[in-house]
C-alpha cells in the first residue's frame, strides 16, 4: 500500500482573541513525505528543549540539515507492566507505554487515507531508540482552546473530524486521548497526536456508541485492508499479536456501521471530510 500524503507544514501565527472565531491559516510551503521523513531521520539536533505537557519524558528538539530548520518531539519512552494502576478509572492489566507506537499510528494512517496524524519516524537518539515525531506549528490543544473560549472557524467540519477521530482510537484501542493530544489548525483541522499508550491487544470496542458516524473514503479503506497490507503499513512498529488485535477491531468497526446504514441508511451515517 502507497505511502501517499501530502503534509503541510503550518507556519506559526498569533492566535485571535477569546472574543474571535479561529481565522483561515495562512499559506504554508511544503515538503514532499520523503523528503520530509529523510529531514527526520538525518537532520542534526542544535538545540534541545524539555516539554511542559505531557507524562513520557517527551522533549522538543529543533533539527537542521543546513538548508532547512524545524522541531520535531522526541518520545523513548518504552514501559511494559503486568498491571499498572493510577486509580480504578485507569487501572490495566498487560500496560504498554511505548515510542513505537507513535511511529505506527503515523503509518496507519497514512495507509487509511487520513493526512492529521504528524509524521513519525524511528531514530537512535542519545543512544536510545525513539519516535522522532514533525512538530506542529500554529497549533492549539483543545484544552487551551476551550479555556480560552476561542470558536472553531468551521464548527462543521471540526465536528467531521471527531467523528474520524472516534474511530481512529476504536481501531488503535487509544486509551489516553484527552484534550493535550487534540490540537487544532486555525482552519479547523484536528491533528492528532501522543499515540504511546494505544494498540492494546483487547479486540473489544471501547466506546462504540461514539461511533455515530463515519467518513466514507475512511470506511471504504477499512474494508479494503488485508493482514499483508496492514503488515506492510505498519513495519516492525506492531507486533504480529498487535496487528491481529488492530484487525478484529477493524472488523467489529465495519459490522457497526453497516448495521447502521441498514437501518438508518446513508446519508445518515456517511459524510465525506
Amino acid at each position: 500500500m502507497r505511502l501517499l500524503i501530502a503534509v503541510v507544514l503550518l507556519i506559526a501565527a498569533p492566535w485571535p482573541s477569546p472574543a474571535q472565531t479561529l481565522a483561515p491559516a495562512p499559506p504554508a510551503a511544503t515538503l514532499g513525505p520523503a523528503e520530509m521523513e529523510k529531514f527526520l531521520l538525518d537532520g542534526r539536533i542544535i538545540k534541545k528543549k524539555e516539554s511542559s505537557k505531557g507524562v513520557t519524558d517527551a522533549y522538543r528538539v529543533t533539527l537542521s540539515d543546513g538548508v532547512l530548520t524545524h522541531d520535531a518531539q522526541v518520545q523513548n519512552v518504552d514501559i511494559a507492566k503486568s498491571y499498572f494502576d493510577v486509580g480504578p478509572k485507569k487501572s490495566e492489566v498487560n500496560f504498554k507505554d511505548s515510542y513505537r507506537y507513535n511511529v505506527a499510528a503515523y503509518r496507519l494512517a497514512v495507509a487509511l487515507g487520513l493526512d492529521n496524524v504528524p509524521m513519525s519516524v524511528e531514530r537512535i537518539v542519545d543512544g536510545k531508540p525513539a519516535a522522532m515525531t514533525w512538530w506542529l506549528d500554529g497549533v492549539m490543544d483543545d484544552g487551551d482552546r476551550r479555556k480560552k473560549k476561542i470558536a472553531q472557524s468551521n464548527p462543521a467540519r471540526a465536528a467531521d473530524y471527531y467523528n474520524v477521530m472516534f474511530v481512529f482510537d476504536e481501531l488503535i484501542q487509544n486509551r489516553d486521548r484527552n484534550q493535550g493530544n487534540i490540537v487544532w489548525s486555525p482552519d479547523s483541522k484536528m491533528w492528532l497526536i501522543d499515540h504511546t499508550r494505544a494498540f492494546r491487544l483487547n479486540t473489544n470496542l471501547l466506546k462504540p456508541e461514539q461511533l455515530s458516524r463515519c467518513d466514507r473514503g475512511l470506511l471504504e479503506r477499512l474494508r479494503a485492508v488485508t493482514p499483508e497490507a496492514l503488515a506492510q503499513a505498519v513495519g516492525n512498529s506492531l507486533t504480529k499479536q498487535e496487528q491481529e488485535a488492530l484487525l478484529a477491531r477493524r472488523d467489529k468497526i465495519v459490522k457497526h456501521y453497516d448495521e447502521r446504514i441498514a437501518r438508518l441508511g446513508e446519508p445518515v451515517v456517511l459524510f465525506t471530510l
